[in-house]
This record gives C-alpha cells, sequence and structure tokens, in this order.
C-alpha cells in the first residue's frame, strides 16, 4: 500500500522515491516507506487549500467535529499494540514505554473531542451604545503545516492534529523521515473516523526534499514546528516571506533544581527519570543538575552508582530500562558533545562511551554519562546533547540557584525541589520556563498549556490555548439601528 496520504487517497511519491527505515536498536530491517519531493507536498497543499476554500470540514459543525477527533482517540487506543510496536521499531524505545506513548496520545485526543461547545464559542462585547451588537468569533485559521520530531513522533503529531482538526482546518503533516510508521497508522485512523477527503494529508520525506513548500508556500497559512532551534530560526525566516503564523517547540537546557531540604530518595530517583528516560531524547529532559553545595556530593555519587546499574537493550527485552539512540548520525553528536565537555574541564564520573556488550554491538547505545563540576560558560551547560548526559553545578544561596537556572537562552521546563514551601513558590516564579515541575519530573496532562520562554520557542501546544494556536479571530459589529452619520452633510 503507497505511504502518502492526499486528498483522501493512499497515493505513491510522484518520482518513485523510496526510503529503508532500520531500528536503530539493532539495525533489522523496518520497512521501506515512499518517500516525497516538493512535487508531492506541492500536491498535498493544493489538496489541503481546496478543502479549506470549500468548507467541508470547516462547516461541518463543532460537536461533529469533536465527535471525528473523539473517534481518532477511540481508533488509536483498539490498535494500541500495532502502533506501540511500530513507534518502537522506528525509534529504538521500549515496547512498553511506546504503549505509554499511545497512552498519552489517546489522551490528547479525547480531550480536544470533549471540547466541541467551546470551539467556535462567541465573546459578547459591550459596544457602549445602543443598538449595537458587538461580537468576538473564533474561526479556523486555514491551511496549517505541522512538522513533527523523531523521538516522540506520534505524541509530538497528536499535539498538533487533534486541535488542527477540531478547529476545522486543513493540514499537511510531515513526520521525521527515519521514524513514519506511527504517523501513518495515525493518519488511517483519522480516514477510518470519516475526516473529509482533502482535511488530513500526509507526506514523508526530509527537510531539504519535500518541506520546503510548507513553509513558503502562500496557500499555507500556518506553519507549527517542534524540533531544533537551528531549523526553527530557518522556518522563521522561510515563513516571513508571507507572513504566516508560526508555533515553534524548540527545545531545551532544562534546570533540574534540588536543595539540601528535599526528599533526598525522591530527589536522586527523579533525577535519574528526568536525563535518562528515553535515553535522553526527551525536549523537556532534566541534563543539567543544580544541585546545593552541602549535599552534593552525595546526592551525585548515589546517581553515579545507580546510573552504572542501567540496563540498555532492544524494545522487545524485558530486562531492559532505555533503549537505543535513534541514529548513528546522533550517537556521534553525543559523543561530541562529551568530548568538548572533557576537553572544557567537566569531570566524567560515569558512562562516556558505547557499551562493550556484544548484544548491543548492531545498535547505536550510549552510556548513562554524568559530568561533574560543570560551570555556566560550558558549552554542555548552555546546549542540549539531547542523549543520556547529565552536567552537575552546585550552588550554595537560592539567589545563585535561580540565576544558573536562568543562565542559557532556553527555557522550556524544570524543577525544584525542596521541603520548604514557600521557597517552592518563590523559586517557581522567577523561572524564566514554560513549566515548572515542584517536588516532581515530567508528568504533563493535556489540559494544560506546554511550550517554551526565550528560545525554546513560540505559541503554547495542549490546552485551551493549543486549541487557538489554530483559530483566527474576527470582530463583527452589526449596527441594527443604521442612520447617516452626517459627518460631511
Amino acid at each position: 500500500m503507497p505511504d502518502l496520504f492526499i486528498d483522501g487517497s493512499w497515493v505513491a511519491a510522484t518520482a518513485a522515491g523510496r526510503r529503508t527505515i532500520t531500528c536503530p536498536a539493532d539495525g533489522t530491517l523496518v520497512g521501506e516507506v515512499d518517500e516525497a519531493d516538493e512535487a508531492d507536498t506541492l500536491r498535498a497543499i493544493a489538496a489541503a487549500r481546496a478543502a479549506a476554500d470549500d468548507a467541508r470540514w470547516r462547516d461541518t459543525s463543532p460537536a461533529e467535529r469533536a465527535a471525528a477527533v473523539a473517534r481518532v482517540a477511540d481508533i488509536l487506543e483498539r490498535d494500541t499494540d500495532e502502533i506501540a510496536r511500530a513507534e518502537a521499531l522506528d525509534t529504538g524505545k521500549r515496547f512498553e514505554e511506546a504503549k505509554i506513548d499511545v497512552a498519552d496520545v489517546v489522551s490528547v485526543f479525547r480531550y480536544y473531542g470533549s471540547l466541541g461547545e467551546h470551539v467556535e464559542r462567541v465573546r459578547e462585547v459591550d459596544p457602549g451604545q445602543d443598538g449595537v451588537v458587538s461580537r468576538v468569533h473564533r474561526e479556523p485559521i486555514g491551511v496549517c503545516s505541522l512538522i513533527a520530531p523523531w523521538n516522540y513522533p506520534l505524541l509530538q503529531a497528536s499535539w498538533k492534529v487533534a486541535p488542527c482538526l477540531l478547529a476545522g482546518n486543513t493540514f499537511v503533516l510531515k513526520p521525521s523521515e527515519i521514524t513514519p510508521h506511527s504517523t501513518i497508522l495515525m493518519v488511517r485512523a483519522i480516514e477510518e473516523a470519516g475526516v473529509p477527503a482533502g482535511v488530513a494529508n500526509l507526506v514523508l520525506g526530509t527537510g531539504p526534499g519535500c518541506a520546503g513548500p510548507m513553509s513558503t508556500d502562500p496557500r499555507v497559512d500556518l506553519v507549527s514546528f517542534t524540533g531544533s532551534l537551528a531549523v526553527g530560526k530557518h522556518l522563521m525566516r522561510e515563513a516571513a516571506g508571507t507572513v504566516k503564523r508560526v508555533a515553534l517547540e524548540l527545545g531545551g537546557k532544562n534546570p533540574n533544581i534540588v536543595f539540601a531540604d528535599a526528599d533526598r530518595e525522591a530527589a536522586i530517583d527523579n533525577a535519574m527519570t528526568a536525563v535518562f528516560l528515553h535515553s535522553g531524547q526527551v525536549c523537556s529532559a532534566g541534563a543539567r543538575l543544580l544541585v546545593e553545595e552541602s549535599c552534593a556530593e552525595e546526592v551525585v555519587a548515589t546517581i553515579v552508582e545507580r546510573a552504572r546499574g542501567i540496563r540498555l537493550g532492544t524494545p522487545f527485552d524485558e530486562n531492559a530500562q532505555t533503549g537505543s539512540l535513534t541514529s548513528a548520525e546522533h550517537l556521534a553528536k553525543v559523543e561530541d558533545y562529551v568530548a568538548s565537555g572533557l576537553a572544557e574541564g567537566a569531570r566524567l564520573r560515569v558512562g562516556g562511551a558505547r557499551p562493550d556488550d556484544p548484544a548491543l554491538a548492531n545498535g547505536h547505545y550510549y552510556l548513562p554519562t554524568v559530568l561533574d563540576r560543570c560551570s555556566l560558560e560550558m558549552h554542555v551547560v548552555q546546549e542540549e546533547s539531547f542523549g543520556p548526559v547529565l552536567t552537575v553545578e552546585t550552588f550554595t544561596t537560592e539567589e545563585e540557584a535561580v540565576a544558573l537556572a536562568n543562565g542559557t537562552r532556553y527555557g522550556l521546563a524544570g524543577a525544584v525541589w525542596t521541603g520548604d514551601p514557600d521557597r517552592a513558590a518563590r523559586v517557581a516564579r522567577r523561572l524564566r520556563l514554560g513549566t515548572v515541575w515542584v517536588n516532581d519530573y515530567h508528568p504533563y496532562v493535556a489540559p494544560a498549556e506546554w511550550g517554551g520562554h526565550k528560545q525554546s520557542g513560540i505559541g503554547r501546544e495542549l490546552g485551551e490555548l493549543g486549541l487557538e494556536e489554530y483559530q483566527e479571530t474576527k470582530h463583527v459589529w452589526e449596527n441594527t439601528r443604521p442612520a447617516p452619520t452626517g459627518w460631511f452633510a
């Protein structure tokens, strides 16, 4: 079956391009998919524009659109094992972890499927004069380009697709070229849910190969992208030519602050999850441990010892606790990143190499790594590795902790660990981050907005603001007693 979905049909790439997908955990063949070029993307944009202009989806009632979004959730839940298997094989993450991801995707579609009555809510505005009705309406923005990353292919796509559909828009979706299979299955679910032809369109391929028109074509009204800062800046420049709206989630260098009065065991355990979950390939990973100097050695020594015991393995290895990195190229980048940290004077406490287990030789694995004695000016503190690498900095005062935490160009997420509720509130308020966890790390819920401050991005996903990203506002002023103004009488 062809893998591109354009104007309600599954079609092959125009130039007959194909891409082979291999599992990064062991190098085995996952499958082959169609590889689109710009001609295919232009076809998809044309289909989305036609569907937006004839209002086949926009004029569907909000309640019906919400019901369709809810049906997508039901189908995804029904097919959880198939989807999780596809995502695990593409990404190298554990199958059990992928099943959790699918459950999160279902929750996103369920949440937006519950908002039908709120989609096009009309706000009455006091016009200040008799005989006038003044209302602010919310309407679909139009055609949306949705570009998702490789680390959480389906989850990040769902954060875009569910509110985009609910708002009444049409879209062209491009997942990462190396992790396409779970996204294909999601689009099949959208088709099965009865969304009209042309509303949902899927292209597969590289950014240089097929994504260009998604940010430059004047028929596109919005670009939503999750990925690297460099690509986000490029898309902003490209979108500026036609003054498109952009929504960007560009990752972070996230501080995890541990004060000496914190629950020590909980803080240590969560610090491990914060940075080593999915081998660190998480935009909100707590890759910067900021720990109060008086307890630093105990905290770091315990993390180091536990990191040595983390079991790496393939997606279906029931004994594995985490998996591989996503590609040979990414593995090489993580190796270079650690080498730069050591050259800057960081102290390697554990890891810093590929595992020597012969069973892992065919995969792209990197040992959980801790770099101690780091400082704010170091490259490894300022830039994200997107790998299983923890940098450690120490502080002595609350003021210093806040200054360190805010000391990078990123501002996505972070945590504060303390037994003092007043301190937790003070620090959380002063952190320039889109999400702050207090005595916890990583949880999120679909009704709460997600996004970054500073160069971690523009706009919000999830929550009601995540829906509003896909809407335009229109003020309608109706004079029920029209009369001459007399201005030029």
